[in-house]
């Protein structure tokens, strides 16, 4: 055990929230200076422990699965024998729990008081620290199953919170990196049915048979995809008329369509009713229709951790209709001292995003007299499914409605020698240009390793590059599958010549 904490403790710097927040506290930052940074725990946030990274370590199993699979069209004939879902999950949490464990003591070691308890705010940048209530994830739901953040002991289970904290600090400067959590609609949280969130499904103790998922985004869409391609009978049902609806009216529609050929997607669909039958969890829709399946996983956003943290005290607003952290360009809450990054704080929930923010307040926390504003363009983002999405910038009908005269071309894959490779009907390219200065809008990709594609053409809208300029300046591999993107590129300065 640690030695206890003193009662009371003042510091230069602290920061709530040990996900991107951790990234503020770099060697620069904390040379010279008492700092600190308190989180209940596991230290890492969500990407590492419940999000983008575990995700992203199912997915590629499930890749390996669907290769096999589709072996035989290539000529090799070979089919899976089973899954070993255990050795799965303790693959990846295998190694990422000894990693968020290490978090506190890694702090420590870099000269940063690390405190493994709830920061509530208790007067101008005055907070209390308490220890939290048992594991770092919530214990299991009703019906046996799980709420938001519940999650199996065991191999990549859920750890323990050991230091015991309750004590006041003080701060010159604050920053806020509380993160957000699954949002779960009141129809399936008040029905008493146990239910997985994006903070439980990788962590549950044995592959469903059935799975339903309620939501069309990344969530829905990657789970859908592991569960899937391991195995098991997967219906999905959203609100939307399309799943992936941030790509783009194109590539929603087509992924939609590839969607409909593995799973059982039930679009412009509302939950009425959460019921159990027996083993099944039935779910009722507004069209009379029924969902069943054993295992039901709520995909449908995220809110901001914001309540019960005394933000009202510390004089830091909120927006009563999202509930994020209000800030200025520069990342500066309403309470003098407090700043926010990340899902706190920002609409659009990506990791490097947060990071990009870290960096920023970070800058900012040194150079108080020559501030750099947040980055609010040209974010790219992606969804691993199968295929992958990947996205940056305007789609071709966001540019029209901000009042450009914009074109776009679509390529596809196919069309390009490494397509051929891949026996590939399906993945395009698309890139939205202004017409006249052929400048590069935004573009959409859906194909294998499209969040790899993208990047050329998130560098040509961070820019402001023409799309000849993109296509011509370097040189493209060939046969690689980045032609589809040199192809595009062409394309559209040709629709954008006019």
């Amino acid at each position: 055990m640690p030695h206890p904490p003193p009662a009371s403790r003042h510091y230069d710097l602290l920061v709530i929230g040990a996900g991107s927040g951790r990234m503020v506290l770099n060697e620069a930052v904390v040379s010279g200076r008492h700092t600190a940074i308190v989180d209940a725990g596991p230290y890492g946030g969500t990407c590492l422990n419940r999000g983008c990274i575990p995700s992203k370590m199912l997915v590629h199993a499930a890749e390996v699965a669907a290769t096999v699979r589709d072996a035989a069209r290539f000529g090799v004939d070979a089919r899976v024998e089973g899954v070993r879902w255990a050795d799965i999950r303790a693959r990846v949490f295998g190694r990422i729990d000894p990693y968020a464990a290490a978090g506190p003591d890694g702090a420590r070691a870099a000269g940063i008081d690390a405190y493994e308890g709830r920061a509530r705010f208790i007067g101008d940048r005055r907070l209390l620290i308490e220890a939290p209530d048992g594991p770092s994830a919530a214990s299991g739901g009703p019906e046996g199953g799980r709420s938001e953040g519940g999650g199996p002991g065991g191999p990549g289970g859920a750890m323990e919170v050991t230091t015991e904290v309750t004590m006041e600090v003080t701060a010159d400067q604050i920053v806020l990196a509380t993160g957000g959590h699954p949002d779960v609609p009141d129809v399936v949280r008040e029905s008493g049915i146990g239910y997985e969130t994006s903070d439980s499904i990788m962590r549950i103790d044995a592959l469903p048979e059935r799975l339903v998922v309620i939501g069309g985004g990344v969530v829905a869409i990657e789970m859908a995809t592991v569960f899937g391609a391991l195995g098991a009978q997967v219906s999905l049902v959203t609100r939307g008329p399309l799943l992936a609806r941030k790509a783009g009216a194109d590539i929603a529609a087509r992924f939609t369509t590839l969607a409909r050929e593995r799973w059982a997607v039930h679009t412009d669909a509302s939950v009425v009713e959460v019921v159990r039958a027996g083993d099944d969890i039935r779910l009722r829709l507004a069209d009379g229709a029924v969902v069943a399946g054993d295992v039901l996983l709520v995909a449908t956003g995220r809110r901001p951790n914001t309540a019960g943290i005394g933000l009202e005290v510390a004089g830091v607003d909120v927006d009563a209709t999202t509930g994020r952290v209000v800030v200025d360009e520069y990342g500066r809450t309403t309470a003098s001292g407090v700043w926010a990054l990340g899902d706190v704080s920002t609409e659009i929930e990506l990791k490097h995003l947060a990071n990009h923010q870290a960096r920023t307040v970070r800058h900012n926390l040194l150079h108080p007299a020559a501030l750099t504003s947040l980055r609010t363009t040209a974010i790219p983002a992606a969804i691993f499914g199968d295929p992958q999405l990947a996205w940056v910038g305007q789609t071709l009908e966001e540019a029209r409605a901000a009042g450009l005269d914009a074109v776009a071309a679509t390529r596809e894959l196919g069309d390009t020698a490494y397509g051929w490779a891949l026996e590939d009907t399906t993945s395009v390219c698309t890139v939205v240009a202004e017409r006249g200065t052929g400048v590069v809008l935004g573009a959409q990709v859906m194909a294998p390793f499209a969040s790899s594609l993208i990047q050329p053409l998130v560098d040509a809208v961070t820019r402001g590059l023409t799309a000849r300029h993109a296509a011509s300046t370097p040189l493209w591999i060939h046969p690689a599958a980045m032609e589809v993107v040199e192809n595009a590129l062409l394309d559209a300065a040709r629709l954008a010549r006019g």
